[in-house]
C-alpha cells in the first residue's frame, strides 16, 4: 500500500462525502486506502459514510476524542508507507496524490510535504506554509507587523509571507489539513501528541519531526480548496478554548524552558489576554447561517455528492 489517507469526520456529512469524491476520483498509479474516524457525529455521517463509500475503514467513537486522538487511532491501522492527514472539509484535485506521492518519493530526506491550500474565494490558507511561533515570531504576528512590513523575513517569520506561494521551499511546519508523512517519520517520532485536542498537534509533530532531522517541504505543483468553516457565524467558546490553549501547550512544551522566566509570563498574560478578546469579539458578532461560498472560478471543482 502507498498511502493511507486519513479523515476525521465530526457532524460535517455534507462536507465529508463530497471530500470523499474528490479522493475516490483521483488520477493516480499508487495504491491508496482511506480510513474515517468518526468521533460521535449526531448527523447521518455513519449511515451515509457506509453506504456511499463501501470500500471506506470506518472507525465510530463513541465520544468526540478531538483530532489528534481521531489521527493516531487511524496510524494504528494505516498501511501505508505515507500517511495523508486531510482535513474533511477539503477538496483534492485529480492530481494531487500522485504528485504529492512522486515528490516524496523522489526525496527521501523528507519526512513531512504539504500543497498548496487554495480557500473558498481562490485565495492562499495562509496556514499550508508556516514558521514555528517562537515569541519574537508570534510578537510580529500578533501586533499586525508582518502586514506593515510584508516583503521583510524578519516580520514575516511565522506565516512565510514574503515567500512565493508558488515556489517550493523547505518549512517548519504544514497544515494538519493537509500533510503528507513518511511512515520512517511516524516509527521515530510518534504520532500526534493528544494533549493538544484539535489545534497545534500538527504544529507540534512538524517541530518534533525536525528535532528528529527531517525535513518539512511545501511543495505547490497541486493544491487542495479548504472550505474552512466558511461563514461569519459565531464560533463555539470550546474553539476559541482551544486555540488559545494549544498556544500555551506548545509555549510550554518546546520554548519555556528557553526563555527567562518573565519572558514566559508576559507570553502566558499575553495568550489570557488575546483569548479575552476573543470571547469578547464572539460575543458582539450576529448569528448568521452557514453557508460555504463556492470555490473560485480560477480553481472551479465539479464535486458529485
Amino acid at each position: 500500500m502507498d498511502l493511507s489517507i486519513l479523515i476525521v469526520n465530526y457532524n460535517t456529512c455534507k462536507l465529508t462525502l463530497d471530500c470523499l469524491q474528490s479522493v475516490f476520483a483521483s488520477n493516480t498509479g499508487y495504491t491508496f486506502e482511506v480510513i474515517v474516524v468518526d468521533n460521535h457525529s449526531i448527523d447521518s455521517s455513519i449511515d451515509r459514510i457506509s453506504e456511499e463509500f463501501p470500500q471506506v475503514t470506518l472507525i465510530a467513537n463513541q465520544d468526540n476524542t478531538g483530532f489528534a486522538k481521531a489521527n493516531n487511532q487511524g496510524m494504528a491501522i494505516a498501511k501505508g508507507r505515507y500517511t495523508l492527514l486531510l482535513n474533511s472539509d477539503t477538496i483534492v484535485q485529480g492530481d494531487t496524490l500522485q504528485t504529492m506521492i512522486s515528490f516524496m518519493d523522489e526525496n527521501p530526506t523528507v519526512g513531512a510535504s504539504g500543497c498548496k491550500v487554495i480557500l473558498p474565494d481562490g485565495s492562499l490558507d495562509k496556514a499550508c506554509k508556516r514558521g514555528f511561533p517562537t515569541p519574537s515570531a508570534s510578537f510580529y504576528y500578533a501586533f499586525g507587523f508582518s502586514k506593515f512590513f510584508p516583503d521583510r523575513p524578519k516580520f514575516n517569520q511565522y506565516q512565510l509571507g514574503h515567500l512565493d506561494p508558488d515556489e517550493e521551499y523547505p518549512v517548519d511546519c504544514l497544515v494538519g489539513a493537509f500533510m503528507m508523512v513518511r511512515r520512517d517519520t511516524i516509527a521515530q517520532v510518534g504520532g500526534l501528541d493528544e494533549t493538544f485536542f484539535m489545534y497545534g498537534e500538527d504544529i507540534d509533530w512538524c517541530y518534533r519531526m525536525k528535532q528528529a532531522g527531517w525535513g518539512i517541504h511545501y511543495y505547490p505543483r497541486t493544491f487542495i480548496i479548504h472550505y474552512k468553516g466558511g461563514s461569519a457565524r459565531r464560533r463555539p467558546t470550546r474553539i476559541i478554548y482551544e486555540f488559545h490553549r494549544a498556544m500555551a501547550v506548545f509555549h510550554r512544551k518546546h520554548y519555556r524552558k528557553q526563555y527567562h522566566w518573565m519572558t514566559n509570563g508576559t507570553i502566558y498574560i499575553g495568550i489570557g489576554l488575546k483569548f479575552t478578546l476573543a470571547l469578547l469579539k464572539n460575543k458582539l458578532r450576529t448569528r448568521q447561517p452557514e453557508q460555504l461560498p463556492k470555490p473560485a472560478a480560477d480553481h472551479q471543482v465539479e464535486v458529485n455528492s
